[in-house]
């Protein structure tokens, strides 16, 4: 898999599972954090690449 492909945008469960967290727990982190989220009309969208990038920072011991 190419790298262009994984960084994809995913969606609020993708990246759940992704982080291997629930999706409550990333709706939590949208309201309480600086988790790289972007609002698509309704919907949450997500890069892996700025997830990692996120973790790595230790922004999400919250």
């Amino acid at each position: 898999m190419s790298e262009v492909y994984q960084d994809n945008w995913i969606n609020l469960e993708e990246a759940a599972a992704y982080m291997g967290v629930t999706k409550d727990t990333v709706r939590n982190w949208i309201k309480k954090t600086d988790i790289p989220a972007h609002k698509v009309g309704k919907l949450w969208k997500f890069k892996r690449s700025e997830l990692d990038e996120w973790i790595k920072s230790g922004k999400s011991a919250i």
